[in-house]
């Protein structure tokens, strides 16, 4: 267990004290980003030269699954902004300085969808557009952007036009009262807002060049440089998914102690209760062991010199997207087993089953993209992998 995973259970009844404040707030307390700032667990994917831990892929999910099983909103915000020093690793140097010059602890926000256009300009491109679901924007001094590159005439230029701009926070402006949501409100996904802004050339990646892994040549001597950008980043969004589970399933378990329905059903003993909470925990367990085990294969493929290839990433989106599915499924049903007591917002079930529904939304956990690209993938090359072979 890595260090910052150690400081993050022991600030675990912290963490929950701040749920609910968190998501009155619209936003992280100074205080969780704080305890999560202390942990270290930000910079586990941060290159060592830019005063990260340049940690084990592993480490860094099973930190962000005990951050979420306390608090989602957190759990959330590191899943999702712990991902981007991974991708700052791979670009340019100057940027690299720009952000971490003054301080590794540095954050920054995103969202990738390429909601923006960029007109290609001396030096670089102007950025204008409005983006949804800039996780954590509040606590973050910059922001990574998806955007298309236009021609002349202003039109997109297909999928290889598509950019990652990064920008400082006095380059775009963060839209108050933009987050109205039924979970994960703490998270303060809030919309941000650019107009007409000057982005160099290298504060920009390709998206396409990241997806293909162009940039790993960049740390040829660092493997969690050259995983697939999409499948580190969905397996972020699971390990979230799995923790906020993992802290439903456990506020099940402890209202099950005490449990008498008013027929006089006793909750710790009913079997029907019973056999809930024993499918949603070997459904959580079998989805965690699913999405590490991949992951740890890929890594000793990068060790050995073996490149990871599309059949391979299908596969493993599809076995990510079928692992959250499980243990979604499971916990509704754990929810539904509670009774009445299960729709109080004053426990913690209720904002627990809140919270994981709404991660279940976000395109890395859905399944209806993912499917279908392994199943005609499959038909058109007739290559089944399986990293359980």
């Amino acid at each position: 267990m890595h260090t910052s995973t150690v400081r993050i259970l022991q600030v675990a009844e912290q963490l929950r004290q701040e749920h609910t404040l968190c998501d009155r707030l619209g936003r992280l307390t100074d205080t969780t980003r704080q305890l999560l700032v202390e942990s270290g667990g930000m910079r586990l994917l941060q290159a060592r030269d830019l005063g990260g831990f340049e940690a084990d892929p592993l480490d860094f999910f099973e930190w962000v699954r005990n951050v979420a099983r306390s608090n989602p909103a957190a759990g959330w915000v590191a899943g999702v902004v712990g991902v981007h020093p991974w991708e700052i690793a791979l670009g340019d140097p100057r940027l690299q300085q720009e952000i971490y010059g003054a301080s590794p602890d540095t954050w920054v926000a995103s969202p990738y969808a390429p909601q923006g256009r960029a007109t290609p300009v001396d030096g670089g491109f102007l950025l204008t557009g409005e983006w949804q679901y800039s996780t954590g924007t509040d606590h973050c001094r910059w922001v990574v952007l998806g955007g298309m590159v236009t021609d002349a005439e202003g039109q997109g230029i297909g999928p290889d036009g598509v950019r990652h701009f990064f920008l400082p926070r006095a380059d775009y402006q963060i839209v108050e009262d933009s987050w109205q949501v039924m979970g994960l409100g703490g998270t303060g996904s809030k919309n941000v807002r650019v107009a007409n802004a000057f982005v160099p050339e290298y504060r920009t990646l390709g998206h396409v060049a990241l997806a293909e892994g162009h940039y790993s040549d960049r740390r040829p001597e660092a493997p969690v440089y050259h995983l697939p950008f999409a499948c580190i980043f969905s397996a972020a969004i699971a390990s979230v998914t799995f923790g906020i589970a993992q802290g439903a399933i456990e506020a099940y378990r402890d209202y099950l102690l005490t449990r008498v329905s008013t027929s006089g059903v006793v909750g710790r003993t009913d079997p029907f209760q019973q056999e809930s909470l024993a499918e949603a925990e070997a459904d959580l367990a079998a989805g965690i062991l699913h999405v590490d085990t991949m992951i740890t294969r890929w890594m000793e493929q990068i060790r050995t010199g073996n490149e990871i290839s599309s059949g391979e990433r299908l596969e493993f989106r599809r076995n990510q997207v079928r692992a959250v599915q499980r243990v979604l499924f499971a916990v509704d049903r754990l929810f539904s087993r509670a009774g009445s007591a299960a729709i109080w917002s004053t426990r913690p079930l209720e904002r627990f089953w809140r919270d994981l529904r709404t991660a279940g939304t976000h395109i890395c956990n859905t399944t209806d993209t993912v499917y279908p690209a392994w199943v005609n993938h499959v038909l058109a090359t007739g290559i089944t992998t399986n990293a359980f072979h």
